[in-house]
């Protein structure tokens, strides 16, 4: 179902990113061409670039090439789309997968933490969700440079070690990024996490369970985890979207070169058909992670699932 609905986002993605173009102020020809360039050039490259097409002949013509595979021609450099964005999709799905992952464990702890703890780690649990709402993802980052890097040494600030490279190097280069991606996640997870399981401990199954003897541990871990989870994945794939916009600016605060990266610099250079093949990709890693998502759901509450 999750692949059959993708189909219909990515052609209004496709479709709304290629007609916001008509409102990009300047002329794409003209930029590349120069301020030297004769009005000759100017009209060849405008023919070479299909922009002396009418706009749907041009979104027409990209679409059928897009459904195999190709994504046109980078404007600045001439360069496959597909193949520059392929070169960087691992470093954003390193990135915002970590990111999810991490969310999902240290907010979920936190959650059930601060469910079955005392007044003073709900107090703390609530001091961090409001820490993680008001904190953005940049100026998180710029405090994990400032004490990780700057004051200590202990991490690189930027730059990224591929795995094949460095595996080591590879997680290094991580931490930094992925803590402060995940720090807004981490306090929304948690705090629907405690929500969900204060409403679950409630339910009369579980003061069934408590009158037949069966330990609060496993209560809380066996039976009302699997309850909770169905709400906590969706959550998680629900902010994917917010998380892929925050990646953007982490990539440019720790030189990740990534999708986010591409993106910035497409737009500032107006290469259409990159700023274009970047929000296909950013689609179909929200599809796809919602997927595995859904089939994580699915294997912890196949029960939920079906209703």
């Amino acid at each position: 179902m999750r692949i059959v609905q993708a189909v219909p986002l990515l052609l209004f993605v496709s479709a709304l990113t290629f007609f916001l173009q008509l409102f990009i102020p300047g002329d794409a020809a003209r930029s590349i061409g120069g301020l030297t360039a004769s009005p000759q050039a100017i009209a060849a490259l405008r023919h070479r670039l299909h922009l002396d097409q009418p706009v749907w002949e041009r979104y027409w013509a990209w679409l059928k090439d897009a459904v195999h595979g190709d994504l046109g021609r980078s404007i600045s450099n001439n360069e496959s789309v597909a193949g520059t964005l392929n070169t960087r999709l691992g470093v954003t799905l390193s990135l915002v997968i970590a990111t999810t992952l991490l969310a999902l464990v240290v907010g979920v702890v936190l959650g059930m933490a601060s469910v079955r703890g005392g007044r003073t780690t709900r107090l703390a649990a609530d001091g961090a969700s409001i820490a993680g709402m008001t904190i953005p993802a940049f100026w998180a980052g710029l405090l994990g440079i400032w004490v990780f890097n700057t004051r200590f040494g202990l991490l690189p600030a930027n730059g990224y070690v591929f795995f094949g490279t460095s595996a080591g190097g590879w997680a290094r280069s991580l931490v930094l990024p992925v803590a402060a991606l995940a720090f807004a996640l981490v306090t929304v997870i948690a705090k629907q996490t405690r929500e969900q399981f204060a409403d679950v401990l409630s339910r009369d199954f579980v003061r069934n369970l408590r009158a037949n003897g069966v330990s609060e541990r496993s209560i809380l871990f066996k039976h009302s985890l699997r309850h909770v989870s169905v709400t906590v994945l969706t959550v998680a794939g629900n902010n994917l979207i917010g998380l892929l916009g925050s990646a953007v600016v982490i990539e440019e605060l720790f030189g990740l070169p990534g999708l986010g990266s591409a993106a910035v610099t497409a737009a500032s250079s107006g290469d259409i058909p990159v700023i274009q093949g970047v929000a296909v990709y950013f689609t179909l890693i929200v599809v796809g992670l919602n997927l595995l998502l859904d089939l994580a759901t699915g294997w912890l509450n196949p029960q939920a699932v079906a209703a």
